[in-house]
């Protein structure tokens, strides 16, 4: 046993080492969020393990009985004119072979106009990708210990180029059914390219997430608490917006200490009322809250809210997440019971 852990600690730490943000490596729709109840949440909750047969899509590990049968389709008009959706569903076999998940993400990045170096018009071209992902999750014999992976193909055109890869989710959750508590861990996106855009290997997006979540024993309250990007650290950009200037004329940049940091890493939530047919929830992101901030100016950005409903076999669901003030976004969910 102690042979095991170590192996897997040693996996853990040499995966830590190649830390990666947004913006340096391919395929990064891989980590935007799966659902509307996902994005009202902050947009990175890990620790749902219920009917939402979506957030396998994020935590395999959340793959369970319930989610049997259950078809859901999400969109989203992104920013930018950017559109892009998920729909997912699953299927329990039998009480021996459990359930098995299979979704898929798509994004539509739109028209461009292209030109040449000489700034000559070549006409209009588009890009998109995709992803689709097989799941399946295990519970441990006698504990309450859950383990799950996802294995993802990858398809992208950009203009003329094509891009090819796979990749793997893992992830372990704890659910204490007394105390109404769950705790996960994500490690999403390993994996390569097998078909490059134009020769250059480039790296996925690697995300590492830790998420903690509790209904509250007397009030229909589900608080949760997520770490994500743990991959790496720092991931704060220093603003030069935000830089400062001495009566000197000298400028000092802005400097992030280790609690903005934390900070940075960190997305708090509610879901009111989380078991009924009616939910609200609300969620603050605060990297996205700091990268997105106007100095002087109340935007709100990070902030996100929405709403669930249920009718019958049918469960709607709507956020709205506050972005910037120029743009915001909207997300809209259905899941349908076919049983």
């Amino acid at each position: 046993m102690l042979k095991r852990v170590t192996t897997i600690c040693l996996f853990f730490f040499s995966v830590l080492l190649t830390a990666q943000v947004g913006g340096e490596s391919t395929y990064q729709f891989l980590n935007l969020v799966s659902s509307p109840r996902q994005a009202a949440l902050g947009g990175k909750v890990i620790t749902n393990y219920d009917y939402d047969v979506t957030s396998a899509l994020y935590n395999p590990a959340s793959i369970n009985v319930e989610m049997d049968n259950q078809l859901a389709v999400n969109y989203s008009s992104y920013l930018g004119g950017i559109s892009y959706g998920t729909i997912a569903y699953a299927y329990t076999w039998d009480r021996r072979v459990q359930t098995f998940h299979i979704g898929a993400t798509y994004i539509n990045y739109g028209d461009f106009d292209g030109y040449d170096i000489n700034g000559v018009p070549t006409g209009s071209f588009t890009g998109n990708e995709a992803a689709l992902s097989f799941g399946y999750s295990y519970n441990v014999p006698f504990t309450d210990f859950y383990i799950g992976a996802n294995a993802k193909l990858i398809t992208s055109k950009l203009d003329i180029y094509n891009s090819f890869g796979g990749a793997v989710d893992v992830a372990a959750m704890y659910i204490n059914e007394d105390l109404e508590f769950h705790a996960a861990l994500t490690v999403r996106n390993l994996g390569a390219q097998f078909k490059t855009y134009a020769g250059l290997t480039e790296t996925l997006p690697l995300e590492i997430n830790f998420g903690m979540s509790q209904t509250l024993e007397n009030v229909p309250i589900r608080w949760h608490l997520t770490f994500e990007n743990l991959q790496a650290w720092p991931i704060s950009f220093s603003n030069p917006a935000r830089a400062t200037t001495d009566l000197d004329g000298n400028q000092t940049q802005e400097e992030v200490g280790f609690f903005g940091e934390l900070l940075r890493h960190t997305i708090v939530a509610a879901e009111v009322f989380p078991d009924r047919g009616f939910n609200i929830r609300l969620g603050y992101n605060f990297r996205r809250a700091e990268e997105l901030r106007i100095l002087d100016q109340r935007n709100f950005s990070g902030l996100s809210f929405g709403l669930g409903l249920k009718f019958n076999k049918m469960r709607f669901s709507y956020t709205h997440a506050r972005y910037a003030s120029a743009s915001n976004t909207n997300f809209f969910g259905l899941q349908i019971d076919l049983r």
